[in-house]
């Protein structure tokens, strides 16, 4: 299991490298959109598997405006495309169940929470990447994955080695107090070598708030996944990264995460 997820590391990481810092930009946008595409597979058929052709498209469309919406610079139109996303299943369960069920209102629930959950913040991510001033949103882009994949990291190896006191057993048995504070620390090392490395930010007090509330928020997206994933009597979200799991499994604490680094981007500029 380790080896696999070393090795599925050391292939993906220098191909995300590329995509986001060398490749041209429609790479990186068609990787996110790929991505949440996956994600918002994995979300459906993890939590409403039996959801009608129409209102699984209905989903993987307002997927994909999202993206073309913040790609095009049309911002004032993401409200109404929300809003639609929410109308159309309901008006199509209105009309193909005549007979009112609690389902229903479940299914349209979880077909407008997939998109949001999965789809939107990586919509974050691209606005960052494309429209930061002075062409320097890739390199957040980076911090932001440095950050989160240290503290994703140091809470693995570090529960692994000194894990004793259950942090959220319901949810998650394998997850430690000493895992997540190891997490945590690993998160501060990473992200001050990154600013050490490259004077993206001082490395002041809005930088360490930020540091701490990707610390706190990450580890919440992975309990939230596992969550779900124990709720539906499912070890992994899906098998498309060996020794990782399925896309969820591998962004859970990333999709937490970026609406931070996107709100403290806003106002920091």
């Amino acid at each position: 299991m380790l080896i696999k997820r070393w090795l599925t590391s050391i292939i993906a990481v220098p191909i995300l490298i590329y995509v986001i810092g060398f490749g041209h930009p429609l790479l990186f946008y068609t990787l996110l959109l790929g991505t949440s595409l996956v994600g918002l597979f994995e979300f459906y058929n993890m939590t409403c598997s039996n959801l009608p052709r129409f209102v699984l498209c209905v989903g993987y469309l307002l997927t994909f405006l999202l993206f073309a919406t913040i790609y095009t610079g049309q911002y004032l139109d993401l409200s109404a495309i929300i809003a639609f996303s929410a109308f159309v299943p309901m008006a199509f369960f209105m009309f193909t169940q005549p007979v009112p069920s609690r389902q229903d209102t479940a299914d349209i629930g979880k077909t407008v929470l997939g998109p949001i959950y999965v789809g939107l913040p990586l919509v974050m991510l691209l606005h960052i990447h494309r429209h930061y001033p002075g062409g320097k949103g890739y390199i957040w882009v980076f911090f932001l994955l440095v950050v989160v994949f240290a503290n994703d990291t140091g809470a693995f190896y570090l529960g692994k080695l000194f894990g004793k006191h259950r942090l959220y057993e319901a949810m998650s048995p394998g997850k430690t107090w000493e895992g997540a504070i190891g997490g945590a620390l690993c998160s501060f090392l990473a992200a001050f070598w990154f600013l050490r490395m490259i004077p993206l930010h001082p490395p002041d007090l809005s930088i360490l708030c930020l540091v701490v509330f990707i610390s706190i928020v990450a580890p919440i997206g992975d309990l939230v996944e596992s969550m779900m994933k124990r709720a539906h009597g499912i070890k992994d979200s899906g098998r498309i990264l060996p020794g990782h799991g399925g896309i969820l499994d591998r962004i859970d604490g990333l999709l937490f995460a970026i609406p931070g680094l996107y709100l403290f981007l806003n106002w920091s500029v």
